[in-house]
């Protein structure tokens, strides 16, 4: 099974339910590319891949402290472990160029460690070709 997740939301519950799913495909012999593009390229610059909000129930930054004490407690990975995992697992990561045009983010801003390829709209319909599922997050 081949994957393609564009991960268009920054939000921490919704970038990791992406790496979750991805995790999950990779473990059962799948394939998966994650497209990251908009807001959900803000958490491969470098320093705030875990600095997001909750995409609800933030309660001024109150929920996101509950969120991460109840992941400690129940021995959910963190975000940045989540990341290490797809990609050990070979899953891929494609930056939007345009995106970090928008954004006036440069390459030596992004965390490259996590990024296999910079590439456009062009980029990710290439992965979509073969794929047998897309989301978008």
């Amino acid at each position: 099974m081949k994957m393609t997740i564009v991960v268009h939301s920054g939000d921490l519950d919704k970038v990791m339910s992406a790496l979750i799913l991805g995790n999950g495909i990779l473990a059962m012999g799948g394939d998966v590319t994650l497209y990251f593009t908009f807001w959900g390229l803000q958490r491969l610059v470098r320093g705030r891949f875990s600095k997001a909000p909750l995409s609800k129930m933030h309660f001024m930054g109150l929920g996101k402290w509950m969120m991460v004490q109840r992941m400690k407690k129940n021995r959910v990975a963190e975000p940045e472990r989540l990341m290490e995992d797809f990609k050990a697992l070979g899953g891929r990561v494609i930056a939007c160029e345009m995106t970090m045009e928008l954004m006036g983010l440069s390459k030596d801003q992004m965390n490259d460690q996590w990024i296999d390829h910079y590439g456009a709209v062009g980029s990710y319909v290439k992965e979509t070709e073969n794929a047998d599922n897309t989301l978008f997050i």
